[in-house]
């Protein structure tokens, strides 16, 4: 199995709640978003970037209003990198997968780095930092673990606020079957944000991976209140594999409340549903998948176990 990971990057000192919706027509999207300070209170006059070399036209520039909002019309359906900035902050850097179907509505709340000073990326631009991670994405895409790992950390060492990144280098080390390293990788994220889900959930999938369900189930530790959808749903995996099926679909429909358009716990649901013979309940959900989320991997499983109903 490989490992890829969208994520928002870097210690930009606000929070970015994005909504990403998509227009039925010309496969194009929008943005809408709002930019906070860590007290939540909203920023004015904030540059949002967003940059996809795939698509035309490939640059998109916004700035956000008096209540901290913005909005971004006509993107191509695909995923573009999005730079924040906001005089007295540190750059942020995201990805946002941008969908001309189904709506999609992440919330990205990104936390300044401890004593993270506006001068955090050091001499790395905005449009070097850029450059620097696309090519390190580059390499992860073609499955250059070595390389991408040496570039993501290169790309830490310059500019330490970015710690999110280490995502990508624990994704990178579990492609590998490095499992240590990415535990430390994902921990070294957990340093600087100690409540970061992400992190959470790659340290609990990657002791799943080592065989150690145990240490999965407490690194992800459930009785954490305001558990996001992906802790959710990665405590059901580990139930799953325990063979506990009964506790796996309790935690699946908690992370499919969470998010309803969210296609992976609807599809456990619906396979969940097969295995135990209901085949009404079964068609239901796995139709849901493929309406909520018709080109994701989840669809085409979901088409593959509906024709097996036939």
């Amino acid at each position: 199995m490989r490992y890829s990971i969208s994520l928002a990057r870097g210690a930009f000192a606000a929070v970015i709640v994005a909504t990403m919706a998509a227009t039925a027509y010309a496969q194009t999207g929008r943005v809408v978003g709002i930019v906070k300070d860590e007290t939540s209170q909203p920023i004015k006059g904030a540059t949002l970037s967003l940059e996809n070399p795939d698509a035309s036209p490939r640059n998109f520039t916004a700035t956000s209003d008096d209540h901290g909002r913005f909005a971004v019309i006509g993107l191509k359906a695909g995923e573009w990198s999005l730079v924040a900035q906001a005089p007295g902050f540190v750059a942020e850097v995201a990805r946002l997968q941008v969908r001309a179907t189904t709506p999609s509505t992440p919330a990205l709340t990104l936390r300044r780095a401890p004593q993270a000073p506006v001068s955090a990326l050091g001499s790395v631009g905005v449009k070097d930092l850029q450059a620097d991670l696309r090519a390190a994405d580059q390499q992860f895409s073609a499955q250059q673990w070595d390389q991408a790992i040496a570039s993501y950390r290169s790309i830490l060492a310059r500019a330490p606020a970015l710690s999110v990144v280490n995502l990508q280098v624990g994704a990178a080390y579990r492609n590998k079957k490095d499992y240590d390293n990415a535990i430390a990788a994902y921990n070294d994220l957990l340093k600087a944000d100690p409540n970061s889900d992400k992190a959470r959930v790659g340290v609990g999938e990657t002791y799943m991976e080592k065989g150690d369900l145990a240490a999965a189930a407490n690194a992800l530790n459930p009785s954490t209140a305001g558990a996001s959808k992906e802790v959710l749903f990665t405590l059901g995996e580990i139930e799953a594999a325990r063979g506990n099926t009964d506790a796996a679909v309790q935690w699946y429909q908690k992370a499919s409340a969470d998010d309803p358009n969210w296609g992976k716990p609807l599809l456990k649901l619906g396979l969940t549903s097969l295995k135990k013979g209901d085949k009404t309940d079964a068609a239901a959900r796995l139709q849901r998948v493929m309406a909520v989320d018709p080109t994701s991997a989840e669809a085409v499983q979901a088409r593959t176990a509906l024709e097996q109903l036939k």
